[in-house]
């Protein structure tokens, strides 16, 4: 890296003393405190269980109690489960699930599955103990009309005060990212799948 000379140094000090002031004034500007947030994660990318995971740790890490709902996932054996198994009374952790729809081919079985999962997820909401709950690949059960879309977004509309939600899955439908408070689409740019990596310990699971 080249000698960096007083003039250079000083533009770079008033360039960034510019970017505070506005960065300061639009903090400045949200007047609310603390709000229970919808969040969706979505996308044809990876990373969408492992985003929500990893706030919900950050939640763990200040004390809070955090519950989880998988409503696709089923028979793999995965290492977040054991990982927050670490944690103990701290996490409500639900696999509902039965497997990928393609591996069940059961119509009938993935709705009872969703359903049930559903019921999971609306006792969780309802714990005033819990601060964050995780509703694991609900877009795929809402993709495929296994529950009514309506009735989600309206319980999720109205879940208690104060608490935070985040959904995972490709396909949000419309109807939940407009509820949504913040919707993060993951990009599928590059995967190492496509070059005929399989999934890895660690990594997918």
């Amino acid at each position: 890296m080249s000698e960096i000379d007083t003039a250079e140094a000083e533009r770079h000090k008033v360039k960034m003393a510019k970017r505070k002031a506005v960065q300061d004034a639009e903090v400045a500007g949200k007047t609310v405190a603390e709000k229970g947030l919808l969040i969706v994660n979505t996308g044809p990318g990876k990373g969408k269980t492992t985003a929500a995971f990893g706030l919900a740790l950050r939640m763990l890490g200040y004390g809070k109690r955090v519950g989880v709902v998988q409503f696709i996932k089923g028979k793999w054996h995965t290492g977040e489960k054991d990982a927050f198994a670490a944690f103990g009374d701290h996490v409500a952790w639900h696999t509902m699930g039965e497997g990928f729809t393609w591996e069940t081919q059961d119509l009938k079985r993935d709705i009872a599955a969703a359903q049930a999962a559903w019921e999971k997820a609306l006792d969780l909401m309802a714990d005033p103990t819990i601060s964050l709950v995780v509703l694991d690949e609900l877009n795929i059960a809402l993709r495929y009309d296994y529950l009514d879309l309506e009735k989600v977004v309206a319980a999720l509309r109205g879940r208690r005060e104060g608490l935070h939600v985040v959904v995972t899955g490709r396909n949000a439908k419309p109807a939940l990212v407009e509820a949504a408070d913040l919707v993060t689409e993951m990009g599928a740019t590059k995967h190492h799948f496509a070059a005929g990596v399989k999934a890895q310990q660690g990594i997918e699971f």
